[in-house]
């Protein structure tokens, strides 16, 4: 099998981040596993198409979900496609593959006044970690920007000045997000409470640190989110990618362009963004039943 090959290619050619490889590893290692235990298949050349339904039968048999068993028909499919792109097999056996039909959801999100609850709760401005938390839900609120994303950022990429932030992306792609002044002020009160924290420990150059003076985690990031989320609503999806919606739905409900609202989330395609129209849309009916004596 040629897993890694895969995986580095994934890595240092598409720029996929830690997460995606991740996710491709696992959906791969499992399918090799079924083809190893079930048809004692050690090379992709033996693969057929009839092996992989019988993999996706068997998952569905497990209870995966229709959007869980895609993601790994993706995964293989791609994967396959490598393998014909570098010569290893002639013939792609997930060519005809088809996935189990999925109802589409719509984005998670949180209503602009319970935003608006959380902006206005009291913090203890001396507090490292209470600014520290409360300008991680602004950021997120306010430049719908991606966990990942705001791990990584660095002061460099910070311009109080001219307002604005600089996302290193996926695939490494940059772009330039507009802050406003609550944001701005919230930055510099950080700022000073972080130069007791970070002093030369690792990661400095870095905007958020943990109470030890480290990088940021995922899981603390999650915390943050949830326990604030938590404060005002009941929804059960709490996480940091739920104010990334958030961002998009309220800037769309406002009257934002899909253009500059794609640009501002680093879509590459104008449809991973259309999705949060929906939610425009269904805000908009509700008016109209409220409003329109016909309705």
């Amino acid at each position: 099998m040629n897993l890694q090959g895969f995986l580095n290619y994934l890595e240092y050619e598409r720029r996929y981040s830690p997460l995606t490889l991740t996710a491709y590893r696992v959906d791969l290692e499992q399918f090799m596993l079924f083809l190893e235990s079930d048809y004692q298949i050690s090379h992709e050349k033996e693969v057929s198409d009839q092996m992989i339904r019988s993999w996706l039968a068997s998952l569905m048999d497990q209870g995966l979900s229709p959007r869980s068993v895609n993601r790994k028909i993706s995964s293989v499919k791609s994967y396959f496609r490598y393998l014909v792109r570098q010569g290893m097999v002639n013939l792609n056996p997930s060519i005809l593959i088809q996935g189990p039909k999925q109802n589409k959801r719509l984005p998670v999100f949180v209503e602009e006044r319970k935003m608006e609850l959380l902006h206005h709760k009291e913090i203890d401005e001396h507090s490292f970690v209470e600014v520290r938390d409360r300008l991680i839900m602004e950021l997120f609120y306010s430049t719908g920007i991606r966990r990942a994303e705001l791990i990584g950022l660095t002061w460099v990429n910070v311009d109080l000045h001219s307002q604005h932030v600089k996302v290193l992306g996926k695939r490494n792609k940059e772009r330039i997000i507009p802050i406003g002044d609550d944001l701005s002020s919230l930055f510099k009160s950080y700022d000073i409470l972080r130069k007791d924290i970070s002093k030369e420990e690792e990661g400095s150059e870095l905007v958020f640190l943990t109470e030890r003076g480290k990088k940021m985690y995922p899981k603390l990031v999650y915390r943050i989110v949830n326990s604030y989320l938590s404060s005002v609503s009941t929804q059960d999806k709490k996480s940091p990618h739920v104010l990334r919606h958030t961002f998009a739905t309220h800037m769309l409900n406002n009257g934002a362009d899909l253009n500059a609202v794609k640009e501002l989330l680093g879509h590459a395609s104008l449809a991973a963004t259309q999705v949060y129209t929906h939610n425009t849309i269904d805000k908009l009916k509700k008016v109209y039943q409220q409003a329109h004596p016909k309705a």
